[in-house]
């Protein structure tokens, strides 16, 4: 069992890319932690409600086998973020599983962790990680090592699929 962190914007996250990604992960056995800054209710673009009660800020990635940025238009409050970059790089440096959808690559681009990688984006971030020197795939999913990206909502349940797949190759 994979220790996973979630992270999702304080408002307007993706619902799909949070309720579905989580549910098929924790059926295949992974704890999941959801966390953003500030805490308190988040409120999701489809209408789902999440309780925030785990502060982004107070996350320890050496607690975590993989980390998760959740899209939606609330995930531009990552964008810039330095705790959020932070901690991105300092799982993937760590050989962890670091992934985003939707709009939320735009957060590994901005942290300088797509350089010379494969990746993937909702399409109004494809210029963004392309400047970032990502290798833009148009692709629902791309996995590139221990880096996996999907390109939105529609894509959730493989991507999940995926960051099951790579957590389990790191225990072969």
């Amino acid at each position: 069992m994979a220790e996973i962190l979630m992270v999702i914007a304080p408002d307007r996250f993706r619902d799909e890319e949070l309720f579905e990604t989580r549910r098929v992960l924790e059926e295949k056995g992974h704890r999941v932690t959801v966390a953003g800054h500030p805490t308190g209710l988040s409120r999701g673009t489809r209408g789902g409600e999440f309780l925030l009660e785990e502060d982004l800020y107070r996350q320890n990635p050496d607690l975590s086998d993989a980390i998760i940025f959740v899209g939606g238009g609330g995930a531009e409050a990552y964008f810039d973020n330095p705790v959020a970059h932070q901690i991105a790089g300092t799982m993937l440096e760590s050989g962890k599983v670091t992934a985003a959808i939707c709009i939320a690559p735009v957060i590994l681009a901005r942290a300088g962790l797509l350089s010379g990688r494969r990746a993937t984006v909702f399409p109004d971030g494809k210029e963004e990680l392309i400047r970032a020197g990502a290798l833009y795939q148009e692709e629902p999913v791309v996995t590139d090592g221990l880096l996996i990206t999907a390109d939105g909502p529609g894509s959730a349940v493989e991507f999940a699929l995926a960051v099951s797949a790579a957590l389990e190759g790191q225990r072969t």
